[in-house]
């Protein structure tokens, strides 16, 4: 057995044999990462030469779509077509929101462009609103998590469980979701930004299972931060947001609760997809093939061909139920990194099978990981977010007082 994955059998010779066979230089210097990884002493420190060699595994892949856009963004009468689509922002939100808040609250005053992108004011956010930073959900070293929070807050106030991104090889959560966290905990909300295992060295599903361990944790001991243990939300960008949607839909997985005690609630009470991947089996275009070819290589080491069954338990898209939490789907338009008719798609089947709420918005000329450099719009984004998570909230606690009358 490998240590590192219980249940997964170490490979034979002749599976072996076979692997250095098809191996691509990348696979080599994966692999020698993974070995570096297990030197005495100083092996941990060096875990990320393996997300370092992923990642430029990813760039490279995606290098010519980056190319093409910059090369399209240069183009002679770009730049009008980019300030309409800035100026559409309030527009496309105010109806997206008429899709899931009750008329009355909709009427909302949306905050002005912010001319400086919202990285530079992370520093701000965190040193406001971070009330316990590198708590543990768990017991592997990764598993921490920040607790934001109003330092005056009177609880108990609903929870957000926020997932970073970095393509299943990088979960950190410095630098990601700042913008939303700190407009939720100055509304009231306890928010969680946690770390997650990640590729090379951990394969799937254990990305996933530190996500559910931490909602569980959550579950279980979030009063103790002010929050309310029988509301949890989770949201999470990208990478972030396909385990936020794969978390939202599988409570009772049990094949995702590795490690986990058998009574540990998973359950989540409304999910927000910001930007994410929720197709892992699509090879119907040049970008989702090389996607799959990257989890192939990297995240699941597994062939598709061979095992369709561990691609499609882990995409979105493919476990829609008709009991399935509220979902909100926030994309943009000009994503070339996961392109915008994955959301659409995925938001279709939502609304045909889920007897939720489902609510979509697309922000026109929006690119991939927007909120972190794109000011004119991350602000709209997490007061729409924050609507429909308070939307869904108030629609919770009018269902538990009917259940205590």
């Amino acid at each position: 057995m490998d240590s590192r994955n219980p249940g997964r059998r170490k490979p034979g010779l002749r599976s072996r044999a076979m692997w250095l066979f098809r191996a691509r230089p990348v696979d080599y210097m994966l692999a020698m990462s993974e070995f570096y990884a297990t030197l005495p002493l100083v092996g941990r420190h060096l875990e990320p030469l393996g997300a370092i060699t992923a990642m430029g595994a990813w760039g490279y892949r995606h290098a010519p779509d980056f190319v093409s856009t910059v090369i399209r963004n240069r183009a002679p009468g770009t730049a009008g077509q980019r300030r309409q689509d800035r100026e559409m922002t309030h527009q496309v939100s105010a109806a997206a929101l008429r899709e899931f808040v009750a008329p009355e609250r909709c009427n909302v005053e949306w905050p002005a462009p912010d001319r400086m992108a919202p990285v530079l004011r992370n520093a701000l956010q965190r040193r406001r609103y971070l009330y316990r930073g590198s708590v543990r959900y768990g017991d592997s070293p990764g598993q921490v998590l920040d607790v934001w929070r109003r330092q005056d807050l009177q609880g108990p106030a609903p929870v957000l469980v926020f997932v970073p991104g970095g393509a299943w090889v990088l979960g950190s959560r410095t630098l990601q979701g700042y913008a939303l966290l700190s407009h939720l905990a100055e509304r009231g909300w306890v928010c969680l930004s946690i770390d997650y295992r990640v590729s090379p060295h951990h394969r799937w599903p254990r990305h996933v299972t530190d996500v559910k361990a931490a909602v569980a944790w959550a579950r279980a001991n979030v009063d103790r931060f002010g929050g309310d243990r029988d509301f949890v939300a989770i949201a999470g960008c990208s990478a972030g947001g396909h385990l936020a949607a794969l978390t939202g839909l599988t409570h009772d997985d049990a094949d995702f609760h590795i490690d986990l005690p058998d009574d540990a609630d998973t359950s989540v009470d409304a999910v927000v997809g910001i930007y994410g991947r929720y197709d892992w089996e699509d090879r119907s275009t040049a970008e989702r093939d090389r996607f799959v070819d990257f989890l192939e290589r990297v995240v699941v080491r597994k062939r598709l061909a061979k095992h369709p069954d561990v691609f499609r338990n882990a995409s979105p898209i493919a476990r829609v139920r008709a009991d399935g939490p509220p979902f909100l789907v926030v994309h943009g338009s000009a994503d070339t990194v996961i392109p915008v008719a994955q959301a659409r798609a995925f938001v279709q089947r939502l609304k045909a099978v889920s007897r939720s709420t489902v609510g979509y918005l697309e922000l026109p000329g929006a690119s991939h990981g927007f909120d972190i450099v794109d000011g004119a719009r991350t602000s709209s984004a997490a007061l729409v977010i924050s609507l429909f998570l308070n939307e869904v909230h108030q629609r919770h606690l009018q269902s538990r007082a009917k259940e205590v009358i």
